[in-house]
């Protein structure tokens, strides 16, 4: 059985997905960020840059367990496994690994950024939060057009790219307001019909249930914030 830790980021619910979709087996050992726990030894043997999702597979390559960090590494990592949720067909297998890395180089780090400093930093960064929310912005718009072109983002099969995406664009009218989101129709409908496959609720069920078990980040102590986002006494300058 597959150990995944993690809590209830986007970059994590990715991971609880793909093992419901392809209907392996996983326990779940809930990482408590917001309390520092990523930082503890014993989760620093796992992934020596203390981030979440980490996966545990005690049936690895050569039978032996192996350990697996970064989500699309993850994610790469359990199609190859059981040979789903990538194409066959080679040209669309490299459409799918483009799109999972525009969500790993872009949509996840513009999203990420401008939550941080729409949630976590100081006043007076107005330019950080513009600057985040107009890439967030661009890129959704550029994921849409591709979705006008196609059902999902590989083109006609779902994939490891639309796992990947999924949990950041279905916050977009959360995070980038009602306007922003009906701008952007060929996402909407690509979230609503991923929304409703039956892996997928059951997967944020899951989520659900261990963000129960962890702390929110409005219950972290300013200390361990500091630690985590790298500033006061752990900044570099």
């Amino acid at each position: 059985m597959i150990t995944l830790y993690g809590m209830g980021s986007p970059n994590v619910v990715k991971i609880y997905i793909a093992l419901e979709e392809l209907a392996l087996p996983y326990a779940v050992a809930p990482v408590d960020v917001f309390t520092g726990k990523q930082f503890d030894d014993a989760f620093l043997k796992l992934n020596p840059n203390a981030k979440v999702p980490v996966i545990v597979d005690p049936d690895g390559p050569g039978g032996k367990p192996y350990t697996v960090f970064e989500s699309g590494a993850i994610l790469l990592y359990l199609a190859e496994k059981t040979g789903k949720l990538l194409p066959k067909d080679q040209a669309a297998k490299f459409d799918a690994i483009q799109w999972l890395m525009t969500q790993m180089s872009t949509v996840g780090p513009m999203f990420g950024q401008f939550v941080h400093f729409l949630r976590f930093a100081p006043a007076g960064n107005d330019y950080s939060k513009s600057r985040y929310l107009t890439q967030a912005t661009r890129v959704s718009s550029v994921i849409d057009q591709r979705l006008a072109q196609a059902a999902y983002l590989a083109g006609s099969e779902y994939s490891v790219a639309d796992i990947a995406t999924f949990p950041w664009l279905r916050n977009v009218p959360a995070l980038l307001g009602a306007d922003a989101a009906a701008k952007l129709p060929n996402v909407t409908r690509w979230v609503k019909a991923i929304d409703e496959r039956p892996a997928v609720k059951k997967a944020l069920a899951e989520v659900d249930a261990v963000r129960g078990r962890t702390t929110a980040f409005d219950k972290a102590e300013a200390a361990t914030l500091d630690k985590l986002f790298g500033r006061g006494q752990f900044a570099a300058a």
